[in-house]
């Protein structure tokens, strides 16, 4: 059943569920800040293109500088002699231009610019029921409220903000699918997809990749069994298709305390795990996150 067209920003929010501007007072060109590698430590590494990140430096200030894209928070990492915004850029973004707006504590605003590289992803052809495609009067009423409450999950931004940003593989496993493929499940094209796939047999423990707090559990009809995570910052995660959960929302964890076990649960071609990053409210590659 088609769906309403949206625009860039909304079209990325729906496809993590199809498994699932400020005035500037001044504009500046942005120092990029260095990407991660294995020598500096930094991460997620930068890589400024459609479900990318981009690294900004805000330079020195006493306190955490705002910043946001268009009215979204963004992630500020660092300290008073370097901030740093750490940017997710939407899978639906256009290359090109973009911005990020900085607020002073005065209400003053400035913008600082940065490009968006294109990148081409491959398409994968899916085998899956036809009842997940085309979908039924009560799966599509189903999907609808659904999509409501996780549009709410993914607004969540909280403070602090993660003191490290290099995240552990939530299960172990061969990566079946890759991060921006674009999907077309029984000859019909859908949302390209947004999240990292670890093929692992049921059961295999699923872990947290950084420290969080719970924020939403449930049964989803495209996602299958879910749990989110928030990471503080605006950066969420979330693990789908899961055949068990063994968390409730408010539970606080450590990196790698285990949150359930790999299904097949949802829309799944076998059992495996997909794995979400989210990054103020844009889902990003979770390989730019990992030292493999």
């Amino acid at each position: 059943m088609p769906f309403p067209r949206t625009s860039p920003t909304r079209r990325a929010l729906l496809g993590a569920l199809g498994l699932l501007a400020l005035p500037a007072s001044a504009t500046a060109a942005p120092k990029a800040a260095p990407a991660a590698t294995a020598d500096t430590g930094v991460w997620p590494r930068a890589l400024a293109v459609p479900g990318g990140v981009a690294r900004l430096s805000l330079g020195p200030a006493a306190g955490r500088p705002q910043a946001f894209a268009g009215d979204v928070p963004l992630l500020v990492v660092g300290d008073a002699l370097e901030w740093t915004a750490v940017v997710g850029i939407a899978l639906a973004a256009e290359p090109g231009p973009a911005h990020i707006t900085l607020r002073a504590p005065d209400g003053g605003t400035r913008q600082l610019t940065y490009r968006i590289a294109p990148k081409r992803y491959s398409e994968q052809q899916l085998k899956v029921s036809p009842r997940t495609v085309d979908l039924s009067p009560e799966d599509q009423a189903r999907y609808e409220r659904e999509r409501a409450h996780q549009l709410e999950v993914m607004a969540t931004f909280s403070a602090p903000a993660p003191q490290a940003l290099r995240m552990q593989v939530p299960t172990p496993g061969r990566r079946s699918s890759s991060f921006g493929l674009r999907r077309v499940f029984n000859g019909q094209a859908r949302n390209p997809h947004s999240g990292m796939d670890i093929a692992a047999p049921t059961g295999t423990p699923v872990v947290a990749p950084l420290p969080g707090r719970v924020i939403d559990t449930g049964d989803y009809f495209f996602n299958g069994q879910t749990v989110w995570l928030d990471h503080g910052g605006g950066l969420l995660t979330m693990v789908c298709h899961l055949s068990r959960i063994g968390v409730q929302v408010g539970e606080v964890l450590r990196t790698g305390d285990r949150l359930g076990a790999v299904g097949a649960t949802g829309r799944a071609t076998g059992p495996h795990l997909h794995w979400g990053v989210m990054l103020n409210r844009a889902m990003v590659d979770p390989a730019l996150f990992l030292a493999e």
